[in-house]
């Protein structure tokens, strides 16, 4: 390795595991220039099941970001640059920065890159002034043979911004862009703006968020372009258009391939039973007082998912796979208990390990924690991975129930319903009760419409009776 090669360190997108290979980079927390230690978070990115915060292996001082802000980088590629010996002199300019060898690792020998991370990061970076040397020309970027013509320059057009040399995925040099951070590009590219026709302001003549509202506020009305908010990535067909279009991709595009693949692959059956559930709802107000329940909390999904868990229990073969590839059925003793929960990003369903061997109290704070998790965009790949059986709670927008589509690779799902005030035949009387309608989805390759109509039962009985929670339990 040369003396280059090991000031220069390049961290890569690390192997997001349960196959995906790629992962698009929602947000720079650092730009070139910045300080940062090992274990630092530098950016968040979002794999196709969650988004997860990167941290750095090594200490020094970033060097280059190689990819802007809402770019999909596969794995293996480097993201970004870090000179470990700032002191040294003054580096060179990104371009020429050498790539490491492909036998060379990026990252310290017995770390192992992951999106689960590398330990705690600091909450702050801090910014390490350009210092000329003296003697020495402001640094340009060589000229790129097939660069794009620039375009002509309107009267007293401004002079352009110092540029530098732009890297295409391989580290190969393309055309040369305007110095400026990756959320000002985002910025400028939102508003429609230029960069090479804003003369900057910043040191070094880099572009700041300044000179871009700057520059939007002198663009005429009539040539000012439509923006589109960047979380929605829309793209306006013309002004006045009634149409949007929003790329597939991240969570979204996993669940469409997921759920299609499942609904053609797996022959669905779907079996409904409506159930008064007044005893689980006072229930559920008893254990909220419960002292063994502090702390943790309590609603009629927790008696729900128990009651499930305990139908599982008593009908053990509903909870297996498919194994086509080697054309085996798979029954599985453990219980890892999915639940859908629709967050900003989309719908995705981590799963709670080992559900069947928890207490009541543990599976509480099992799936409280495992809500909040999904609600912060926080769920890791992991936490997604090896469902055996899931819920879905449609109650929670008012509907009645549904026909849920399995979660590919498991073998049922129970749709929770709203649970309504209605008129219910009780000791033979018609009295206002709290009911509710399941539906229970199952692989009819694994399960039958004996085995399917048990499990669906018995968690109706426990649900009109939840004190057979303890005597089935």
């Amino acid at each position: 390795m040369t003396a280059v090669e090991q000031r220069f360190r390049e961290f890569k997108m690390p192997d997001v595991g349960e196959g995906l290979t790629e992962a698009e980079i929602l947000k720079w927390f650092v730009a070139p220039g910045d300080t940062v230690s090992d274990g630092q978070v530098v950016c968040e990115v979002e794999t196709a099941k969650a988004a997860v915060e990167l941290p750095i292996p090594f200490d020094g001082v970033v060097h280059e970001l190689r990819f802007g802000e809402g770019t999909t980088v596969d794995v293996g590629t480097v993201i970004i640059s870090v000179d470990t010996q700032p002191g040294a002199g003054d580096a060179p300019a990104p371009a020429a920065a050498p790539a490491a060898s492909a036998a060379e690792p990026a990252e310290p020998e017995g770390r192992q890159a992951n999106l689960v991370g590398y330990g705690a990061a600091p909450a702050s970076t801090k910014r390490r002034p350009r210092k000329p040397v003296p003697g020495q020309q402001p640094r340009t970027a060589p000229a790129a043979p097939a660069a794009a013509p620039a375009p002509a320059p309107r009267a007293q057009a401004p002079a352009p911004a110092p540029v530098e040399p732009e890297l295409n995925g391989h580290g190969r040099i393309g055309a040369a862009r305007p110095l400026a951070k990756p959320p000002v590009r985002k910025l400028a590219k939102d508003l429609g703006i230029d960069l090479a026709s804003i003369t900057p302001t910043g040191p070094d003549g880099i572009i700041t968020r300044e000179d871009v509202h700057a520059a939007a506020q002198a663009v005429p009305a009539a040539e000012a372009p439509t923006a589109v908010p960047a979380a929605a990535e829309a793209v306006a067909v013309a002004p006045g258009a009634r149409e949007r279009r929003v790329p597939i991709k991240g969570v979204r595009k996993a669940t469409a391939q997921a759920m299609v693949s499942s609904a053609f692959t797996a022959p669905h059956v779907t079996e409904f039973v409506t159930v008064d559930v007044t005893r689980t709802m006072k229930l559920v107000a008893d254990l909220k007082q419960d002292p063994d329940m502090a702390g943790v909390r309590v609603n009629p999904l927790l008696l729900v998912a128990r009651a499930l868990l305990v139908a599982i229990k008593r009908n053990p073969d509903i909870n297996a796979s498919w194994d086509e590839a080697n054309q085996e059925i798979v029954y599985k003793d453990y219980v890892n208990l999915g639940i859908a929960a629709a967050t900003p990003r989309g719908l995705i369903v981590p799963n709670i390990k080992d559900a069947g061997a928890k207490t009541l109290p543990e599976l509480a704070s099992a799936l409280g924690e495992l809500v909040a998790t999904a609600r912060d965009g926080k769920t890791s790949p992991a936490a997604m991975s090896g469902g055996t059986v899931t819920i879905t709670n449609v109650g929670v927008f008012g509907v009645d129930t549904g026909t849920p589509i399995l979660n590919p690779g498991e073998s049922a799902i129970l749709a929770f319903g709203a649970v309504k005030l209605q008129p219910w035949v009780h000791k033979g009387e018609v009295k206002p009760r709290q009911v509710t309608t399941l539906a229970l989805s199952f692989d009819h390759r694994l399960v039958d419409g004996e085995l399917g109509s048990r499990v669906l039962a018995d968690v109706a009985a426990i649900l009109e009776r939840p004190k057979r929670l303890i005597t089935w339990g």
